[in-house]
């Protein structure tokens, strides 16, 4: 292992990784910061333009059949066809150079129209590309195990920024991988190096030039800090299995839906793309119309929502909550098979409203139903219990320290319960991979 980190071309892949880390970083700071505006423009501005102080309850319907009619000629004609599947897993395979248009189209022009999937996928994407684009600048670059460690110094580096840091990035490096020992270390140092420098331009920019990026971040300040006593664990288990089978339900629904409209033999048809888009318009709109809430609370990635939900808990029905995790599972599931994004954002709301609903029950406090809820619903997704309970640490901030036992045994339960249901269905694919 010392021969290889003190190799001159390992030193020159570390320095290739750090140099990386700046334009990733500005990339993305600029898709992020651009989707977020586009976002504001469409479900805030533009209503209040049209006399209305919210989106009214059929706002999704015309939102997503722009969204629909926009991304149907990607998926079917552009190289790449606009990333991978979600429902297969959060990266994929490494996006080359020539399919990164497609991608970095199908994110900005529908993911603001309210499409149920986060920015993640598409960041990686980014990061991928622009790597394996500056390695193929360099003369004599055709190594290809080096072109895969680039490859994930890329998509680590810009996965890293909408996570608020290079934690929770290198964690999943480190699970998703599979690998031990000096292979572990070879990968991991690469990705470290690119991702701490690509957060610190990410940062600095971003405060430099005032944008907002929305990345997934909750306001803990707001949350009390309490430790989880026995009736926490009683009723929060069983909810994490419930959350659970929530989740793989969505994503059968998902892979359903890939298959009927052709994305899983990687042929969609057009029309069948727009009848998607459509349906998870539906879906939003019968949210807002049954709930009489705004209908970006269903729509979207669930950011802004999930933030909402962490500062103010106590201002959502019940039922309202109910209904968030139906509908917008169901948007949810639709999208994962059919259009372009990632799948962890709106799981880890999901999760998110589904143990508050339940913070009602005797002895289950706020704040360990909402840590719960987050490491159950994106381990069940992941399938990755200890990078998803690092996520649920650094989103509950302070409030974590105390209830990491009770986040762990979530994760730990969810992966079980994941793996189990998968199983029974025949799938053999289990839990998509990053």
């Amino acid at each position: 292992m010392r021969r290889t980190l003190l190799s001159r071309g390992y030193l020159r892949l570390l320095l290739l990784s750090a140099l990386l880390g700046v334009p990733v970083a500005l990339a993305c700071f600029f898709f992020v910061a651009l989707q977020h505006e586009l976002q504001h423009w469409v479900w805030t501005s533009l209503p209040q333009a049209l006399g209305h102080s919210a989106p009214p309850w059929w706002w999704p319907l015309p939102a997503l059949l722009l969204a629909g009619l926009v991304l149907a000629p990607i998926v079917t004609r552009l190289p790449g066809r606009g990333g991978h599947l979600p429902v297969n897993g959060l990266g994929g395979p490494p996006v080359g150079p020539a399919a990164l248009p497609g991608v970095v189209l199908a994110a900005l022009l529908t993911l603001p129209l309210g499409v149920v999937l986060g920015p993640e996928a598409p960041l990686m994407a980014v990061g991928s590309g622009l790597a394996l684009l500056a390695l193929r600048l360099r003369k004599g670059a055709d190594d290809p195990q080096a072109a895969a460690v680039v490859a994930t110094t890329g998509s680590t580096a810009a996965i890293s920024t909408i996570l608020g840091g290079p934690i929770v990035a290198a964690v999943l490096v480190v699970e998703a991988a599979g690998v031990g020992g000096a292979r572990l270390v070879a990968l991991l140092l690469p990705c470290l190096t690119a991702s701490a420098t690509g957060a610190l331009v990410f940062t600095g920019f971003g405060h430099w030039t005032g944008l907002s990026i929305g990345a997934l971040t909750l306001p803990s300040s707001a949350l009390p800090r309490v430790g989880p006593d026995a009736g926490d664990f009683l009723w929060g288990l069983p909810l994490a299995a419930l959350i659970a089978v929530v989740i793989t339900l969505a994503r059968r629904l998902g892979r359903r839906t890939a298959a009927w409209n052709g994305s899983s033999a990687g042929a969609p048809t057009a029309w069948r793309v727009v009848a998607c888009a459509v349906a998870v318009g539906v879906c939003v709109a019968a949210y807002a119309l049954i709930t009489g809430r705004s209908p970006a609370e269903a729509a979207l990635s669930g950011q802004a929502t999930l933030a909402e939900l962490a500062g103010r808990p106590h201002a959502w029905p019940v039922g309202a909550l109910l209904a968030l995790v139906l509908f917008k599972g169901l948007a949810w599931g639709i999208s994962l098979g059919s259009l372009r994004g990632g799948p962890i954002f709106p799981s880890v709301l999901l999760g998110a409203s589904a143990g508050l609903a339940c913070s009602g029950l005797p002895g289950l406090g706020t704040t360990p139903a909402l840590a719960l809820g987050i490491a159950a619903a994106a381990t069940a997704v992941t399938g990755l219990p200890l990078t998803s309970s690092v996520l649920a640490v650094l989103l509950m901030g302070r409030a974590a320290h105390d209830q990491m036992p009770l986040i762990v045994l979530a994760a730990v339960v969810s992966v079980v319960v994941t793996q189990a249901l998968d199983r029974t269905a025949g799938d053999g694919s289990g839990s998509p991979r990053p």
